[in-house]
């Protein structure tokens, strides 16, 4: 800092510990990309933020105004998204619903309708269904063509 000294920067900012920050501060802002508001002559940042601090080129009210946002201490709340938004409207909907339509069915007969048949139960599995149907068709089928000679089967079916 041999061609800024303190000094020179005291005129702008009478308390020390605030020109250290706003010069600190404004030597962040320089190391992110800032734009230089002076020439840089081969000094360093904190030295071309005292330099640019004395020569009034930045504004003190800015970084000071930086400073304090960079230094508060916030929890940043996020705000659910729309999609989010409409799931939980539509779960309060459901919600509501299912309030106003316990009350129809007695919990008995709710249970009844609501009540899925396992394998010991007299319901047939479906691979049974499928194949009794099957069989039945083939012996209609084979039923209805012992009678006719002149049957081809290849004729309704292409490939």
């Amino acid at each position: 800092m041999a061609r800024v000294t303190v000094e020179d920067c005291i005129d702008k900012i009478p308390n020390r510990y605030e020109l250290l920050m706003i010069a600190a501060q404004r030597a962040k802002d320089i190391s992110a990309g800032a734009p230089l508001t002076i020439d840089r002559d081969n000094d360093k940042n904190s030295v071309v933020a005292l330099r640019e601090i004395a020569n009034e080129t930045v504004s003190i009210e800015e970084l000071q105004r930086s400073l304090v946002m960079g230094l508060q201490k916030y929890v940043e709340v996020e705000e659910p998204e729309e999609e989010e938004l409409e799931i939980m409207a539509a779960e309060r909907e459901l919600a509501d619903l299912d309030e106003q339509f316990s009350g129809l069915l007695p919990q008995a007969e709710l249970e009844d309708s609501m009540q899925i048949h396992g394998a010991d139960d007299d319901a047939m599995d479906l691979d049974e269904t499928g194949d009794d149907v099957l069989d039945e068709a083939d012996d209609v089928l084979d039923d209805d063509l012992a009678g006719d000679d002149n049957f081809d089967a290849s004729d309704d079916f292409e490939e």
